[in-house]
């Protein structure tokens, strides 16, 4: 079907675009949040503050942790 301009569109058929473009927006937040396990998390904090790092290596662990936030 070629492409129409809004204008030439019948509410019904508005509507339905309107609908499927909601629906295709919910799906994507509908995804499940991911779980963190906090005790885990807490336990590679500690270990990783209680490291004594390099200047090389904390210019590495920066570059790699960078893209997760």
């Amino acid at each position: 079907m070629p492409e129409r301009l809004i204008a030439d569109l019948t509410i019904d058929e508005l509507r339905a675009q309107i609908a499927s473009v909601v629906d295709e927006r919910m799906r994507y937040w509908r995804q499940p949040e991911p779980v963190i396990d906090k005790v885990a998390l807490k336990k590679t904090l500690e270990s990783i503050a209680s490291h004594r790092w390099t200047p090389q290596q904390e210019r590495i662990s920066v570059i790699t942790l960078a893209p997760h936030y």
